[in-house]
Order: structure tokens, then C-alpha cells, then sequence
């Protein structure tokens, strides 16, 4: 198979939220996303030094929002309804204490109708980086306040905020989190591996 796999058909693209959900429940070891024009992509797994790089974004992440205790966290297994109609999963999301006690509860027992207030996008050496700026532009236009889309071979990170973007080269500075994470600095070399 080659990644990423789009399936189209009538029958896929017709899925309501919870067909698709119950599809994703059903195929639980396959990484499943769906695109705005309900296109079902499934990626491939995540190679070793990736899945490395993303316990340490996870890890810098929940560190500081066990510290501050201003919302909660997520990893890469979790998917978003976005309200352009995809169902998305970044490999790390926060989502403040205010915008959680918006929706109900039952509703995040599966994929929330929710877009994250920040979202981590990696690039791995499968993705392509075009696809991925697509993927940010389509968060932000959907409500996320803050994305890092990060490309650890050539150590750049490209800052999508307030409907700019703005790139920063080299791993050895770290990168505020503020307005939206406040207090959150993340130490970028410890993404060398």
C-alpha cells in the first residue's frame, strides 16, 4: 500500500460523524483521518525516530500543562471533526479548561465536533511538506489560535497564528508558546536524535 491512502466512493463520502467514527472503531490499527470533500486517508505508521520526536513533543507539552493546569492535552491517537466537515488528528493538541466546559461531556468520549486551540504538526520523512502547510492552513481556518508545524531534518518551524506565518530556522533557541499556552517554552534540541 502506498501512503498516504485515499479512499473515495459515494458510500465512504456519504458517511454521517458516527458512520465514520464506528468505521475508524472497526479499523482501530490503521491511522484515519478524512478530508474536507469526506475523502477517507488512511497514513502509515509512524517510523522510529518520528514516534521518538513525538513522545518528546508530548512530553514537553504535558509537562507544562500538568505545572499550569490551564487545560488538557492530547497525542497523536486522537481526531478532531473540524467544522469544514474533516476529521483530523495532529500529533500533539491542547485544549484550554474554558473550551472543554463548552462541550458535552459524552461528546469527547468519541472524535469531539472541537478544533484544538493548539496543534503540533511533525513532519516525517514520508510526509510531504506541502500536504502538511495545507493541513495547517486548514486548522487554522477551522479556529486553532496556535500551530507548529515542525521539520526536524531541516530543523525549521513554520509559527501559523492570527492568520500569518512565520518561519524559524535552527534547533537551537526555544519557542514560546504565548499568548495562547502562557508560560509554555519549548526546547527545540531536544528534538535531535
Amino acid at each position: 500500500m502506498i501512503f498516504p491512502t485515499r479512499i473515495k466512493g459515494k458510500h465512504v463520502q456519504g458517511m454521517s460523524d458516527d458512520e465514520f467514527t464506528e468505521f475508524c472503531e472497526d479499523n482501530s490499527e490503521l491511522k484515519i483521518e478524512r478530508s474536507p470533500n469526506r475523502e477517507i486517508v488512511v497514513q502509515e505508521p509512524t517510523h522510529f525516530y518520528t514516534g521518538g520526536r513525538n513522545s518528546e513533543i508530548i512530553y514537553q507539552l504535558a509537562k507544562w500543562n500538568k505545572e499550569h493546569r490551564l487545560g488538557q492535552c492530547v497525542d497523536s491517537n486522537t481526531g478532531f471533526f473540524l467544522s469544514n466537515g474533516a476529521m483530523r488528528s495532529p500529533d500533539a493538541a491542547w485544549i484550554s479548561h474554558e473550551r472543554l466546559n463548552s462541550i458535552d461531556k459524552a461528546e469527547l468520549r468519541k472524535f469531539p465536533h472541537l478544533c484544538p486551540d493548539f496543534i503540533i504538526e511533525l513532519k516525517s520523512s514520508s510526509d510531504s511538506l506541502n500536504d502538511l502547510k495545507e493541513k495547517m492552513a486548514e486548522w487554522m481556518q477551522n479556529g486553532c489560535l496556535l500551530g507548529w508545524l515542525i521539520d526536524p531534518e531541516t530543523e525549521t518551524v513554520y509559527v501559523y497564528q492570527g492568520g500569518l506565518q512565520v518561519t524559524h530556522n535552527g534547533f537551537d533557541k526555544r519557542l514560546s508558546g504565548e499568548p495562547v499556552l502562557r508560560g509554555f517554552e519549548f526546547i527545540l534540541a531536544d528534538l535531535r536524535l
